[in-house]
């Protein structure tokens, strides 16, 4: 038989166990409740945080020229973003509904839409017979032309239709974002304060310098392909309107996009200045094209210099990350990519060197 003290320490510590597991039971589920709560605005709350530290030294000068106002000054660039976001938004959707009616109207009317074909088309290797053929087709009958391709027509119908519903969803969280932002800029000191914190618990020491090292890979990944991209689609979209592309808006979205995922907005161009050749007068198709390699020379000087900016990382390890990001969670992936891998590789250096720091000490 066991004395009376083990016996009382026994049931002090099943106590002790059965408390903490129940508390730990409750931490646990709250900790679900609260994630199942907030789950539907993670990619917004992310999306803010980022928009808010990319944003932050505009927000510094807008802050000091009002006087250091900072919730007018956060208010100011609240609004000033959601109007930048959303005035091109409701522009593009109207111009498209317009485009897609006068469209629908003309193909019910059977009036030609699509002029003939080049006559020099026919000369063109593999592809010149076909496409001419198909081309003179769209040229006098598209209700004909429209039946061949009906299956891909289809395909891309349906892709559309769920693009436009993502993009839907996209501009929603967006909105909320930058509305989240701007909450966040507002209270810049608490947010430091919280931020510094946490990485100071999870890190130590090192936490401040993993703080900076992940609001600089974030700014220079918004400088370096967000910054680069959305200058590459601006002056593309400007040489579509002198040049008399119809739906330029249009075009100049898609190059953004496709600069953002670092395709390159040359599937769009290249096509255009094919068709202006064959079909325009030389000296514009060559304007144009001039134009767009000095676009694409702007990119190759531009990004080196903006991605690297105020981040000791190599910048091939910043931009491996983001383009490594992108291709698993996408657009966000190029931040959170970018700065998980520039921490990785802090955190391996450090693992490098803490022999010789112990040597050193």
């Amino acid at each position: 038989m066991q004395p009376l003290s083990q016996r009382i320490s026994d049931r002090i510590f099943v106590h002790r166990s059965l408390e903490a597991t129940i508390q730990i039971g409750l931490l646990f589920i709250i900790t679900v409740w609260c994630f199942k709560i907030v789950e539907p605005f993670i990619i917004s709350i992310v999306w803010g945080v980022i928009i808010a530290i990319a944003a932050f030294p505009l927000y510094r000068k807008l802050q000091s020229i009002l006087g250091d106002y900072s919730r007018f000054a956060a208010i100011l660039f609240t609004v000033s973003f959601l109007i930048i976001i959303l005035v091109p938004t409701i522009l593009l959707t109207e111009t498209l509904i317009q485009g897609l009616a006068q469209l629908g109207g003309k193909i019910k009317d059977g009036t030609a839409l699509i002029p003939p074909p080049p006559e020099n088309l026919h000369s063109v290797m593999l592809v010149g017979e076909p496409l001419a053929k198909f081309w003179t087709l769209a040229s006098e009958n598209i209700h004909s032309a429209l039946q061949q391709i009906a299956p891909v027509l289809k395909v891309i119908g349906s892709w559309l239709l769920s693009a436009a519903a993502g993009a839907g969803v996209a501009i929603l969280h967006f909105v909320l974002a930058i509305i989240i932002a701007g909450i966040l800029l507002a209270n810049t000191i608490g947010c430091h304060k919280i931020a510094r914190s946490i990485t100071t618990r999870l890190a130590d020491e090192k936490g401040h310098s993993f703080a900076d090292l992940t609001e600089a890979t974030i700014r220079s990944v918004a400088n370096g392909i967000l910054g680069v991209a959305l200058i590459q689609s601006l002056l593309a979209g400007v040489g579509f309107i002198v040049v008399g592309i119809p739906a330029a808006g249009l075009w100049a979205l898609l190059c953004l996009i496709l600069s953002i995922a670092q395709i390159g907005f040359s599937l769009i161009v290249v096509p255009m200045i094919i068709y202006l050749f064959y079909t325009g007068d030389t000296f514009t198709a060559v304007a144009f094209l001039v134009w767009n390699l000095l676009i694409i020379i702007i990119d190759h000087i531009l990004k080196p210099l903006l991605l690297g900016r105020g981040v000791h990382t190599p910048m091939a390890i910043v931009f491996m990350g983001a383009i490594g990001g992108l291709l698993s969670w996408g657009v966000i992936g190029l931040f959170i990519g970018a700065v998980t891998l520039a921490l990785g590789y802090e955190l391996f250096l450090l693992w490098l060197n803490a022999d010789q720091e112990i040597i050193e000490d």
